[in-house]
């Protein structure tokens, strides 16, 4: 069972890196992590500001993920022209653009 775990930690990281290495927009939001988390130590925010900040991150990276993940499986479908496949992929781009302006928002709250 442990094993079992662990094994599904690495299945789980290698797709962080194989997103990290392939995937412009995500590493974006990790240059954008570094630089928040990076002021948000200068700053000495909060805990509930953290809270904040840290859940917008999560939020921003999860929604990225799945879009990337979306995609990729779009694509093994097919590369063709797919109206359906279209909207999926453009409805997860816009998943991520939500959650991108609300983090926005919450940085600004917490920071300004």
């Amino acid at each position: 069972m442990i094993l079992s775990l662990l094994r599904s930690f690495r299945y789980a990281f290698t797709g962080i890196g194989w997103a990290l290495r392939t995937q412009r927009n995500l590493r974006i939001h990790a240059v954008a992590t570094i630089a928040v988390v990076a002021l948000g130590f200068a700053e000495g925010i909060s805990e509930w500001q953290w809270c904040a900040v840290l859940g917008c991150i999560s939020l921003v990276w999860a929604a990225e993920l799945m879009n990337s993940a979306l995609e990729v499986l779009c694509d093994r479908i097919t590369t063709e022209h797919d109206e359906h496949i279209r909207r999926a992929k453009d409805a997860a781009a816009g998943a991520v653009l939500i959650c991108a302006i609300i983090s926005l928002v919450v940085a600004a709250l917490v920071f300004l």
